[in-house]
């Protein structure tokens, strides 16, 4: 598990929404947007770059970028984490899959040579590899390259789970000749407002942006 920091619940300034909102039933909030994949499927695929590992990157750029996406709490503690590995569901043969724990690396073709390993060796596994709480600095992601949908919400065991999820969907091209996706954050909010969630998209968007000048094969 990475090192994490405490934070101080005196000087925190979201002291009050995280008081607030901990002492609700259903304390979750999900956000559905579109982020433009033109310069990832026009460049950076045929330059060899895979869009669901791209994706992956992307979200792990987004959370990183977002001090708030890193905090957890364990109790009334709040822990702020250095880094967050990517739990990404991995398709296996028979209709199943497995759970991935792919280190975030800012450099793109570095993680993408380690992630595609990690993939692959999990894709062969058999052990399910879900996170039974003994990991809190994990964000959770899906995706759903069969739907091009406009909404989504994720089955969670209750109030105190406070990991993010991060789901995308089926790559489209629009009328204008550009390609977009959906992407779905389920957030706690008792540690993210609507504002890190926009924050988000922003640097995800901007991590995808950067394939409009690769030139490099990651296959």
């Amino acid at each position: 598990m990475a090192e994490a920091r405490e934070v101080d619940l005196e000087s925190w300034s979201r002291a009050g929404q995280f008081n607030l909102f901990r002492s609700y039933d259903r304390p979750h909030f999900a956000t559905t947007a579109r982020v433009d994949v033109t310069a990832l499927m026009t460049k950076g695929k045929s330059a060899g770059a895979s869009p669901y590992r791209a994706f992956i990157h992307a979200i792990g750029a987004g959370v990183h970028a977002v001090p708030a996406l890193k905090m957890r709490f364990i109790g009334d503690q709040v822990f702020e984490y250095g880094a967050i590995a990517l739990s990404a569901t991995v398709p296996r043969p028979g209709d199943t899959f497995g759970y991935a724990y792919i280190p975030y690396i800012a450099d793109w073709a570095e993680f993408d040579h380690s992630c595609k390993a990690i993939i692959e060796e999990t894709a062969r596994g058999t052990d399910f590899g879900a996170n039974t709480g003994q990991r809190f600095d994990l964000a959770y992601l899906s995706c759903l390259p069969w739907i091009d949908f406009t909404a989504l919400d994720n089955a969670l065991p209750g109030p105190d789970d406070c990991i993010p999820r991060f789901s995308w969907g089926k790559i489209v091209q629009g009328h204008d000749g550009r390609w977009s996706c959906p992407v779905a954050v389920q957030v706690h909010h008792a540690l993210v407002d609507g504002l890190q969630v926009g924050q988000f998209f922003q640097a995800a968007q901007a991590c995808l942006d950067q394939f409009a000048d690769t030139n490099t094969d990651t296959a």
